[in-house]
């Protein structure tokens, strides 16, 4: 039984996503001109950069600069979206007025939280409630990632009571916005549905979306789980690029906006997304990506 509110479906738009990972340096100049792009379509939101260590993920140390290069009357119309894995980003952050929300990820998973943010648990929570409160002062909505949400290969605990624990302890700093990443790409269409079905009905003032990687061939079942669990708010990235750098499987990418769209559409979600600005931005990111995709 669908218990999804239709008409209420958020789609976030991740370059960020799809740059991180990508073996070649992009043209500072060529990001800007993707953004720009993006920013016609209509999506709900763009995970447009991020401020980490640039020793970390070198391909988003210019992400001041592409802000600052960016169409402000475009920019004016559109929300932003940036990743933070520490309270040193998030403080950075904080100082662009474009910047509307502030995404960080906080894992189930003891040994990726470590992995991906070189910090336990414990400190990670604490970050997240220093980046919560900086937030609220500066008027910001801070975007939580519950990363491995449906489970993890290291063999770290993982139940829909851990689950829904966590989103407890989030929605009681007043978190709004929470999305449930499978990092790896490993989750089922039914753990999918399983762990949204646990947490939409109990945290009815939060929006809970969803932050899949998949293949071409697996994209449906595990987007309609998701719809089918409630879902609010989906994350994808143009032509399915990008993934985890630390996933080492290239076939896992994000979801494919291109397919999610007409997708959602044949189940009566419309999207108020233009057409001829989606087409432009698809060829600034075959451009981009295709043309070097031999690596």
């Amino acid at each position: 039984m669908s218990i999804v509110h239709q008409h209420t479906i958020q789609l976030i738009e991740c370059p960020r996503d799809a740059m991180q990972g990508w073996p070649h340096a992009i043209a500072t100049a060529d990001k800007i001109r993707y953004l720009n792009s993006l920013m016609k379509v209509g999506f709900h939101s763009l995970d447009f950069g991020s401020f980490v260590s640039p020793k970390a993920i070198p391909q988003m140390a210019d992400t001041a600069m592409v802000l600052e290069g960016l169409d402000q009357s475009l920019v004016a119309k559109n929300q932003l979206l940036a990743i933070v894995a520490n309270l040193r980003g998030a403080q950075t952050a904080m100082d662009y007025s474009a910047i509307q929300y502030i995404g960080f990820p906080f894992s189930l998973s003891p040994t990726f939280q470590l992995r991906n943010t070189n910090s336990s648990m414990e400190q990670s929570l604490e970050t997240v409630q220093q980046i919560q409160l900086l937030c609220q002062a500066n008027k910001k909505q801070l975007v939580l990632y519950l990363s491995m949400g449906f489970g993890n290969p290291y063999g770290d605990p993982y139940s829909s009571n851990l689950l829904i624990e966590w989103t407890e302890t989030m929605a009681a700093m007043g978190i709004q916005i929470i999305s449930l990443a499978d990092t790896v790409g490993m989750a089922s269409a039914q753990a999918i549905y399983n762990a949204l079905a646990a947490l939409v009905p109990r945290f009815s003032t939060t929006t809970i979306g969803v932050h899949l990687h998949s293949s071409a061939n697996s994209f449906q079942e595990k987007i309609q789980a998701a719809l089918d669990g409630g879902c609010q708010r989906i994350d994808g990235a143009i032509r399915g690029i990008g993934g985890c750098p630390m996933a080492q499987d290239q076939l896992v990418g994000n979801m494919d906006t291109l397919q999610l769209i007409p997708y959602l559409s044949a189940k009566g979600i419309n999207l108020p997304i233009n057409e001829l600005a989606l087409s432009e931005a698809m060829m600034i990111a075959d451009q981009i990506f295709e043309s070097k995709s031999n690596h």
